[in-house]
């Protein structure tokens, strides 16, 4: 819990920083971490990290507290089901990088543009604009990759070490 409260923390403060709508734009820390939390506190760890930096958020944001707690869950759920489907972490403990970050990346592109919709079509809070939409897209695409590709390069140049396995056994040292 301390670990998905520290993740938590670090990506409210990132989103805090930017100006909206770059905080929903790039989103590359809050990537990074989601990613960190779903192999690191398996089965949940992601959704838990999302909860913990979506409640900060909401309350710095008070009037779209609804949808930052509802989207921030998502993305957590979204992250950790992708990485259970794709079998991220094996039984060993190892960290497949690529499915790591297609997970991350399919995630974040997923609730970027469900919440974009969301916000445009459903309930008309922005007017829609397709210049937008593919930039959000395209940034999208690009902080999950990237925030992906950093949580897959932490954990294998850092934090497997630092972690046992499983089955309580160190996990494997690089060559």
């Amino acid at each position: 819990m301390a670990l998905a409260a520290l993740f938590g923390s670090v990506v409210f403060i990132s989103k805090v920083v930017l100006p909206s709508p770059f905080d929903k734009v790039l989103v590359v820390v809050q990537a990074m971490f989601l990613g960190l939390g779903a192999i690191m506190l398996a089965p949940f760890g992601a959704t838990l990290v999302a909860v913990v930096g979506g409640l900060l958020t909401a309350g710095w944001r008070a009037p779209m507290a609804i949808y930052t707690v509802s989207f921030a869950i998502v993305y957590g759920l979204l992250v950790d089901g992708f990485c259970s489907v794709l079998r991220v972490r094996s039984k060993e403990g190892e960290v497949n990088r690529t499915r790591l970050i297609a997970a991350v990346t399919v995630s974040t592109m997923l609730v970027g543009m469900a919440s974009y919709y969301t916000t445009t079509l459903l309930f008309q809070l922005i007017p829609r604009n397709t210049m937008f939409e593919i930039g959000i897209l395209i940034a999208g695409t690009i902080s999950g990759l990237a925030g992906g590709y950093l949580a897959a390069l932490i954990w294998q140049k850092s934090v497997r070490h630092l972690v046992t396995s499983p089955s309580g056994r160190r996990l494997p040292t690089p060559e």
